[in-house]
C-alpha cells in the first residue's frame, strides 16, 4: 500500500469513527433531553439537570472508547467551592470538564452557544454566557459568576478566553482577568488544570476525533484568602505557569524568555 493510499485509509477510519461517536453523542443527548427540560424549569431541580449532563458526557466517552488518564495533585472536595482554569486547545476540553469536574458548578461560555438549538436552551439555563468582545457582558457575567460563587457553586472558565493560541503547545498569554477577580473578591481557591493532548484527539480546524488516551493533570489549589484586586496580575500568572509550564514539558518544549 503506498503512502497515499494508507493515508486515504487511515483518514476514512477516522471518518467512520467521528461519525459513530457523533451519533452516540447526539442521540444520547436527545434520549436525556425531556429530563433535563424537566429539570431546568425550577433552580432548586437544577443540580439533577446538571447530573444528567455529567450522564450524557459519560456515556460519549464510553462509546467513543476514550478513557481519561487524571494525575492528581489535589482531588477538590466536592462540599467547597473553587475556580477552575484549564487551558483550552480543543472543544475536546468542554465534555472532559464536565466528566472530570465532580462539583456543582457554571461554565463561562460564549453567548453564541444559546443559538444552538435545544443545546443552546440548555446550556443557557445551567451556565453563565458572555460576549467578550462587549464590556457590558463581560461586567453582567462578572457578577452573575460572583452571585454563583456565593450559592456554593463553583465555576468552570477558559481563562484565555476561547481557543485563541495558533501556536501550540503555547496558551494564548496573558489570560483575561475575570476568574481571578472573582476567585479574590470571594475569597475561595482557584484550581489549574492542564490538558496535554486533547488538540491532537479533536483538532478544531478538522473536527476529526481520534482514540486515544486523554492526558490531564489537575494541580493544588491557590489560595486567595487575604488577597485583593492588587494582586490579581500575580496570581494570573502563577496560575498561567501551574497550567502551561508541565504542558511545555510533556513536549519538551522550552518556555519562551
Amino acid at each position: 500500500m503506498t503512502k497515499k493510499r494508507e493515508s486515504v485509509f487511515i483518514r476514512s477510519l477516522l471518518v467512520l469513527y467521528s461519525l459513530w461517536t457523533a451519533f452516540w453523542f447526539i442521540s444520547s443527548f436527545l434520549l436525556l433531553y425531556p429530563l433535563m427540560l424537566i429539570f431546568l424549569q425550577k433552580i432548586a431541580w437544577r443540580r439533577y439537570a446538571h447530573r444528567l449532563v455529567r450522564l450524557w458526557g459519560q456515556i460519549f466517552f464510553v462509546c467513543a472508547g476514550m478513557r481519561i488518564q487524571v494525575k492528581y495533585h489535589y482531588k477538590p472536595d466536592r462540599k467547597k467551592v473553587y475556580v477552575f482554569c484549564a487551558n483550552h486547545f480543543s472543544y475536546l476540553d468542554i465534555p472532559l470538564m464536565v466528566v472530570l469536574i465532580k462539583n456543582y458548578f457554571s461554565f463561562i461560555g460564549k453567548y453564541e452557544i444559546k443559538k444552538v438549538p435545544l443545546f443552546g436552551y440548555l446550556y443557557a439555563r445551567l451556565n453563565i454566557l458572555v460576549n467578550r468582545k462587549d464590556r457590558m457582558s463581560r461586567a453582567t457575567s462578572l457578577g452573575r459568576s460572583i452571585k454563583a460563587l456565593q450559592s456554593q457553586r463553583s465555576i468552570i472558565i477558559f481563562p484565555e478566553g476561547g481557543i485563541v493560541s495558533d501556536q501550540f503547545p503555547f496558551m494564548g498569554k496573558p489570560l483575561m482577568d475575570g476568574a481571578f477577580v472573582m476567585a479574590v473578591q470571594q475569597q475561595v481557591p482557584v484550581v489549574p488544570i492542564s490538558f496535554f493532548n486533547n488538540h491532537h484527539l479533536l483538532n478544531d480546524r478538522t473536527f476529526l476525533l481520534r482514540p486515544g488516551v486523554i492526558k490531564v493533570e489537575i494541580h493544588p489549589p491557590v489560595e486567595t484568602i487575604g488577597l485583593n484586586n492588587e494582586d490579581v496580575p500575580v496570581l494570573r500568572d502563577k496560575v498561567f505557569d501551574m497550567i502551561q509550564n508541565p504542558i511545555l514539558a510533556y513536549y519538551g518544549v522550552d518556555a519562551p524568555q
